[in-house]
């Protein structure tokens, strides 16, 4: 228990010590023996802190090259254990029902505040999702990128750590909805792009909610003939 505590300690620390240098996504930690000094604390309880900091999505700890900064430190992939939830049906329904009260504002916000580099992303991921399309290729890991990029684009902080229930409603739709949508795909980015570009926020809002209906129709004529 002793062991732990300080372990503990430590890794609150080590956080402080992230946060005080303003470390960013990607960037490297110092190596071992100069965090045991900065701690105070000896290199085995530098392990234990690290590995709890790891836990949490904060650090990631590459064999071989070092520790880093998580790529989205403190968000988990899956947050609220979707993937524990056997009623998958029941579940795709309920995510659908979440996201249309949540990515219409979304996209609105969006609309408001993107940067002229955000409107470049976004338009880059649409084309690269068209071109899957026209390939004849999965494009769903592209679809999750889009509306996680729209989720960025508010610049809204709080919004922003909503990206992991997002791209689990996307990806859990993906996978039990039989077959991809390409057409309306295509058109509804093009027009929420189009809005968020021009700041639109009432038809960025319009053209999401238009998406997310026809997704929801496709899924309910799959249920009624099952």
């Amino acid at each position: 228990m002793k062991n732990k505590t300080l372990a503990e300690k430590a890794a609150q620390e080590l956080l402080k010590f992230i946060q005080d240098k303003n470390m960013v996504e990607g960037e490297k930690l110092p190596n071992e023996y100069e965090l045991s000094n900065q701690l105070g604390v000896g290199r085995n309880t530098v392990r234990e802190a690290v590995r709890i900091l790891a836990s949490r999505n904060i650090l990631k700890i590459k064999q071989g090259a070092g520790t880093f900064i998580s790529d989205k430190p403190g968000m988990v992939e899956d947050p609220l254990g979707f993937l524990f939830m056997e009623d998958r049906r029941k579940l795709v329904s309920d995510l659908m029902q979440v996201r249309l009260i949540v990515e219409p504002a979304i996209a609105a916000l969006a609309a408001q505040n993107a940067t002229e580099e955000d409107h470049r992303q976004l338009t880059r991921i649409c084309q690269e999702i068209e071109n899957l399309i026209f390939e004849g290729k999965d494009f769903s890991e592209k679809d999750r990128a889009f509306h996680s990029k729209l989720a960025e684009s508010t610049q809204n902080l709080v919004m922003k750590n909503l990206i992991p229930v997002i791209c689990q409603g996307v990806r859990v739709f993906s996978t039990t909805v039989s077959a991809q949508e390409y057409k309306q795909t295509i058109e509804t980015h093009r027009k929420i792009l189009q809005a968020v570009k021009e700041r639109r926020g009432v038809d960025a809002e319009q053209a999401m909610s238009y998406h997310l209906l026809y997704n929801i129709q496709r899924f309910q004529k799959e249920e009624d003939l099952t």
